[in-house]
Order: structure tokens, then sequence, then C-alpha cells
């Protein structure tokens, strides 16, 4: 057994919770997969049964009320890119959040396609 002494305590780093437990064990979003830059937009809808979500799932619609994209609610909740796809696929789900994907580029023009290049050549 340790003593007193030897415990180390770090009151600054606050709760650890594996990104494994957040998402309980799944690895995969339900639904169509959201691209890093779609748009999510909170509908304000309640949730049928609040305890269905997680402090996670809240966090996420409290952010969603204004649109962002996916990879910036992964960066300011700090979690992993996959994790944050699994909880929006929840909430997508539960038809709590939109979904606006973005438009195809449409990159058939070849003038175009040769400024992009003589542009990427003059950097």
């Amino acid at each position: 057994m340790p003593a007193q002494d030897d415990t180390w305590h770090d009151e600054e780093a606050g709760p650890v919770v594996r990104p494994y437990a957040v998402i309980h064990g799944r690895t995969k979003p339900t639904g169509e997969r959201l691209d890093l830059i779609a748009m999510i937009t909170s509908t304000r809808l309640p949730p049928p049964d609040p305890w269905q979500l997680d402090p996670e799932h809240f966090s996420l619609l409290r952010l969603c009320r204004v649109p962002m994209s996916v990879a910036d609610l992964a960066a300011d909740l700090d979690l992993p890119l996959g994790v944050v796809r699994i909880l929006l696929g929840d909430l997508r789900d539960l038809g709590l959040i939109a979904v606006r994907r973005p438009a195809p580029a449409l990159l058939h023009d070849p003038q175009i396609l040769r400024e992009v290049a003589d542009g990427l050549r003059r950097l």
C-alpha cells in the first residue's frame, strides 16, 4: 500500500473519461456519414427523453444554436472527431439537429482549373 506522500493528485486535470465510454463503445455513427464541413444546427426541439442524452449531447446542442461545422464542434468540445460524429448521429436520429451538407464543388470549367494551377505554381 503506498504511503500518503506517494499518492499523486492533479486537481487541474479534472475528471477523465475515455472517449469510448462517452459513446458507450460504439465505433460508427448511425445513418449517413457526416462531412467535416457539414453545418450543424439545433432544431431547438425538446428531447423526447432527456435521460437518453449524455452531457456531451447537451453540450453539442448548446453549441449548435448557431450553425457550426462538424470540425469546429469537435475542436470546441475537445473530443475526437469520430466521437463527435457518433454523438451527432444520435442527435440526428432524435430529430434534434439539422444537417446542411456542403455543396459539391463544380470544377468542370478548364479555365478555372488552369487559374487554380497557375495560382498554386506562383506560391
